[in-house]
């Protein structure tokens, strides 16, 4: 399936709201999700807004239309090289290899732009989903924190995937 990494538009709001209002989605993410159309659209206008120092976020665009988004978010001090990666994909495109290309191709341009040299991800140990993007991209699994996240009453573990340049 064609896709296309691009800069967030202020008419992106809409399909933001559609596309990650999914359960299945805010399911593995940290932070809830957009409730009302004007929740995400503050969110699409952060995004469109950012001037890139600390945040590289781009949405994930098939035939136009955004139907999902990746973001690394630079640390900070003793963390300074490194980066957090976090992205999500509407359901009606999963299974379809995106959200690998997606990674490998943020990664790249990441490491280029930012001259960080480690990018890591924190998914939920439940999440298979996304730890096979993430192996598929690169990424080797570093372990696992046992009840490392605790999320509406419950303990998880996750697991920590870097990619080391």
């Amino acid at each position: 399936m064609e896709f296309e990494l691009r800069r967030w538009k202020p008419s992106d709001a809409e399909s933001f709201f559609r596309y990650s209002g999914n359960p299945k989605i805010a399911a593995n993410m940290r932070a809830s999700f957009p409730t009302t159309p004007d929740e995400a659209k503050m969110i699409v206008d952060c995004f469109v807004m950012d001037d890139e120092s600390r945040i590289y976020s781009r949405a994930i665009s098939v035939n136009g239309e955004a139907v999902g988004s990746i973001a690394v978010f630079l640390k900070e001090d003793v963390y300074s090289k490194s980066g957090e990666i976090a992205y999500w994909l509407g359901e009606p495109f999963w299974g379809n290899g995106i959200m690998s290309s997606v990674v490998s191709q943020v990664c790249a341009a990441v490491f280029e732009k930012y001259g960080i040299v480690r990018i890591f991800a924190e998914p939920y140990a439940q999440n298979t989903a996304s730890r096979k993007v993430l192996e598929k991209a690169g990424f080797a699994l570093e372990g696992t924190m046992k009840k490392g996240v605790y999320k509406d009453g419950s303990f998880f573990d996750y697991c920590m995937y870097a990619m080391v340049k």
